[in-house]
């Protein structure tokens, strides 16, 4: 399954949040939103920012450190001295201090970003090794350079992005993955820092004078930081679970200081704000979101819950060598599960095959909050019904972040999602219809059988509103007969393990996965049939949700 972020650029961004949520009513975050590994795209909008955070109390260990960064050197140096970098401090004075605006001179940026600079190391307690550049752009300027970045993936890779967003039900083939990712990514970033050129590029929407925002150039700093002490390169995940987990200790560290920064900006410290606010404008797919905010909402509460079990920025240091390995681990913090190891064999037939990109199978292990996103993909839209709505997200409240912990997926032990193709498919030059004839078998397991029965009764929801009906003469098969998921689906449940094969017939099954959708036992009437489904499937006492007749 693809990444949300675009292979050819490896970058750490900060996007706004969607608009949409002004829109109804609804106060959300501003986000600063990484490029954590996800199945394949991004989505976000525009709200004003909101309370700054209550400020965070230094721990017992990093109070000495406090006192020492205050009793100020003579000869300070900016390699040594924390909050003091290229001749500037951390609360120094600077003309632009002064000004309605925010932007800035040529002649004025380095000062800013130095003193930025001298901020972020206050907070974080530690130096920059080197400078790093920084460069205000427009946003059409920024949207030029992020097409060039979705141009290289090859018709494998394509097939791969859109297959793993319609297994999570979040990417319809009415659009496709990329463009999905390319117009999140031209519409919703704020600021990004790119590890291959060490440089950060602020995004400003006011084409004529750009405006630097301070609190996404301290985030961004915060990741160049990350890069010069901890190589960021050296992080990334093998699974869209695995780089959102380690989004979830590099994310998580810089919202943490962006915090920090923000609850300084106005009291402490005069910080630079764009007039409009850094509201971009563009489309919104929630399900995608809402799986690459993870990070950005969780993030802070692990890397607050690694310095109060440490000494401090030690501990959160010392993650950078065995940073967490699932979305899991960030969303419950201290829990310390070892993730279960789940396999998908190939057993399939009649010219179908696992898919293979760059020589490998195209495999990937969704994970707790991949499957939240997919849950939540319609909490948003008020035409469609949603398994998780914008009350058990959290939205509502409108706090710093949202709410990922749920009975429907709390149990998550370990995935793998598998994608199958043939020949036939392989050759198909339009990438939708080629997504619609592809195939794949989604195998899960769980901590217990009441937790596997929670996440297959949340996936019958899930597929009742996008139109399933059950096939009577089938067990366990479910057929969407159109829109942009449309085909076939067996579910099996083996104790704690649950499988989801999807193709694009019922015929077509059990050539995807040997075994998938076998005919149901002769003589059993249908409400009978679709209630003993139910019943194998969610337990007792749920098969009226689905026991109708055709």
């Amino acid at each position: 399954m693809p990444s949300t972020r675009p292979r050819t650029s490896i970058v750490l961004l900060v996007l706004v949040l969607a608009g949409a949520l002004v829109a109804s009513g609804l106060a959300g975050p501003v986000i600063a939103a990484g490029a954590a590994a996800g199945p394949g795209g991004t989505t976000a909008a525009t709200a004003d920012r909101v309370e700054p955070a209550p400020r965070l109390e230094p721990t017992t260990a990093t109070t000495a450190a406090v006192a020492t960064q205050d009793d100020r050197p003579a000869n300070p140096t900016t390699e040594d001295t924390v909050g003091y970098v290229e001749g500037y401090w951390y609360d120094d004075e600077l003309p632009v201090d002064d000004q309605s605006d925010a932007v800035i001179d040529d002649d004025d940026l380095e000062p800013v970003v130095y003193r930025a600079m001298a901020r972020v190391e206050r907070i974080r307690n530690l130096t920059f090794e080197e400078e790093v550049a920084v460069d205000v752009v427009s946003r059409e300027t920024y949207r030029q350079t992020n097409d060039e970045r979705f141009e290289n993936y090859t018709t494998a890779e394509r097939l791969e992005q859109n297959v793993g967003y319609e297994a999570l039900f979040t990417v319809g083939r009415d659009t496709t993955a990329v463009n999905a990712t390319r117009t999140v990514y031209g519409g919703a970033v704020k600021g990004y820092y790119d590890p291959e050129t060490d440089e950060i590029v602020i995004v400003s929407e006011n084409p004529e004078e750009p405006e630097l925002d301070e609190l996404t150039l301290g985030h961004e700093l915060v990741h160049a930081l990350q890069d010069q002490r901890f190589d960021l390169s050296d992080l990334n995940g093998t699974t869209q679970d695995a780089d959102l987990a380690t989004s979830g200790l590099v994310e998580g560290d810089a919202k943490w200081v962006e915090r920090e920064y923000e609850s300084r900006c106005g009291i402490q410290w005069d910080c630079l704000e764009p007039r409009d606010g850094g509201q971009g404008q563009f489309d919104v797919n929630w399900g995608i979101y809402f799986a690459i905010y993870q990070p950005y909402s969780d993030g802070p509460d692990y890397v607050d819950y690694l310095r109060q079990q440490g000494e401090g920025w030690s501990a959160v240091n010392a993650a950078y060598d065995e940073p967490p390995t699932t979305t899991t681990a960030v969303i419950h913090s201290g829990s310390e599960r070892e993730p279960a190891a789940v396999s998908v064999p190939d057993r399939s037939s009649d010219g179908w095959r696992q898919l293979t990109v760059d020589g490998e199978v195209a495999n990937d292990t969704v994970g707790e909050a991949g499957m939240v996103a997919m849950f939540a993909a319609d909490a948003m839209n008020h035409d469609q019904p949603s398994v998780l709505d914008a009350t058990d997200l959290d939205i509502v409240g409108g706090g710093r972040g949202f709410n990922y912990d749920h009975t429907v997926t709390d149990g998550w032990a370990g995935d793998e999602l598998v994608i199958y193709t043939t020949d036939e498919i392989d050759n198909e030059s339009d990438p939708a219809e080629a997504a619609g004839q592809a195939g794949y078998v989604w195998r899960t397991e769980w901590q217990s059988a009441e937790d596997t029965g929670e996440f297959l009764e949340g996936y019958r929801e899930l597929l009742e509103n996008h139109g399933a009906e059950p096939v009577t003469a089938r067990e366990n098969t479910f057929v969407i007969d159109d829109g942009g998921y449309a085909g076939a689906y067996y579910v099996e449940r083996d104790g704690t393990t649950a499988t989801i094969v999807r193709a694009p017939s019922v015929a077509a099954l059990s050539n995807v996965e040997a075994g998938a959708a076998p005919e149901a036992a002769p003589g059993v009437g249908v409400t009978a049939a679709i209630g003993a489904i139910a019943v194998s499937l969610f337990g007792v006492g749920t098969w009226l949700a689905v026991g109708r007749d055709r």
